[in-house]
């Protein structure tokens, strides 16, 4: 894979790199239309993987956020066509790295040494590019590590790349009023803190100390002597990463371990720590030859506050969904019914959301449940296709939900997914073992 010795850091440089990719997505269009005069049979396919590699490629050399939400957006397999999930999911653990002469000048700012002052042995060729940084193999004092380096000027550029994506999203997400503003400081304050490696080390030793009596699941240490806020390094921890174990992975058994480790890490942090590890995709776990979860990056944590999780897990519960008092109830409480609606947006938003709820919390109201059933995730993505078509929805304020619905909701819809793509069956209630006695 080519390395990059430079990054677009300034707001006019990765404007115009997003200018540049927009003309080539055009041209692509007028393309798939020219075609199709000639010949109207010609399917939308060829359009979507051309798109998706130009879109992709733009990205990929700007790092940081931009990647950052193709990132987010493969995850989405219910909302994207097939072209662009598996383009950007690439985004996950394979982008072109930084080459061998900027990962050194990366060292001396932030150490003032090079690699091999710090460590006996190092690698200077990645071993896993992302969003926002790659990791090296090192060694020091008989101990194999993995060593984490931030891209340069990412943490700076956060602000500028939303700033360009704002109006896609108000767009696409029909968003009105002056109150939106509240997601997008949301998700400008949680991209600002995984570029803090301080803050993630802290975070992961946190997690690691809490959920260490969970079953299945485990941790790498780390190490803050040899870590700054844009370098971190840890254990190297032996493994493969989710999406390339499922492809190989035959048995059952293995399948449901990894996924109830899955299940219970999860639903403790929310249920006991009432934060989250809000950024389950595949590239941030590992499966061990015992067939053991490993847990490795904590950059993303989302806190829950009272007032949120009370109402949503109240909502996930069917006798509440079904009585329409408490209903109504907790979609104010979460900012869904808002008290500027009209009559009609009031019952078109309830019954929209009573719809969704009824779908979604499915696994909460089981003993158990199967992750790998297909017909679930069928309707999830006949549900989302039904309301992205509504003219009558387009014609209404999407600006709705509290702002902490953003990373809970990613949280859910992630884990969902690698459940899925585990084919795991998982005992709902299983992480009650591991709560403190009330």
């Amino acid at each position: 894979m080519n390395t990059i010795d430079s990054i677009p850091t300034g707001k006019i440089s990765r404007a115009a790199k997003l200018v540049k990719t927009g003309v080539k997505v055009g041209g692509n269009y007028l393309k798939y239309y020219g075609e199709k005069l000639v010949n109207p049979e010609v399917d939308r396919e060829a359009l979507n993987e051309s798109n998706a590699e130009d879109i992709y490629d733009g990205l990929k050399s700007l790092k940081g956020s931009a990647l950052k939400a193709a990132q987010m957006l493969s995850m989405e397999k219910n909302l994207l066509p097939n072209a662009y999930v598996e383009k950007f999911s690439l985004s996950q653990f394979s982008v072109p790295p930084l080459s061998a002469p900027l990962v050194r000048k990366t060292f001396r700012k932030y150490f003032g040494k090079e690699p091999l002052d710090l460590f006996d042995k190092f690698s200077e060729n990645s071993v896993n590019a992302a969003s926002i940084g790659q990791v090296h193999k090192a060694e020091k004092d008989g101990k194999t590590l993995a060593v984490k380096i931030q891209y340069p000027g990412v943490a700076d550029s956060i602000s500028s790349d939303l700033a360009i994506v704002k109006p896609i999203a108000i767009r696409m997400f029909n968003l009105q009023g002056a109150d939106s503003e509240k997601y997008f400081k949301e998700v400008e304050l949680k991209l600002k803190e995984e570029t803090d490696y301080k803050l993630e080390i802290k975070q992961s030793q946190e997690i690691a100390q809490a959920c260490s009596h969970i079953a299945n699941l485990r941790f790498p240490q780390y190490y803050e002597e040899f870590s700054t806020d844009r370098i971190l390094t840890m254990d190297w921890m032996h493994g493969v990463h989710l999406s390339e174990w499922t492809k190989t992975n035959t048995d059952p058994e293995a399948a449901r371990k990894v996924g109830q480790a899955l299940w219970d890490f999860y639903l403790f942090q929310i249920h006991e720590l009432r934060k989250v590890h809000a950024d389950p995709h595949p590239g941030n776990f590992l499966i061990n030859e015992e067939n053991e979860l490993i847990a490795i990056d904590f950059g993303c944590m989302k806190e829950i506050p009272d007032d949120f999780y009370e109402p949503y897990f109240e909502l996930a519960k069917a006798e509440n969904i079904s009585n329409s008092e408490k209903l109504q109830k907790g979609l104010k409480d979460l900012e869904i019914i808002r008290t500027d609606d009209s009559p009609e947006e009031a019952k078109y938003f309830t019954k929209l959301f009573s719809e969704m709820l009824s779908l979604f919390s499915k696994p909460f109201n089981s003993e158990v449940f199967d992750f790998s059933d297909d017909s679930f995730f069928a309707a999830i993505a006949a549900l989302g296709e039904k309301y992205a078509k509504s003219t009558e929805l387009r014609k209404m304020n999407g600006n709705r939900g509290s702002k902490h619905f953003l990373y809970i909701n990613r949280t859910f819809f992630g884990l969902y997914n690698l459940l899925h793509e585990l084919k795991a069956e998982v005992s709902i209630n299983s992480f009650q073992q591991y709560l403190e006695p009330a």
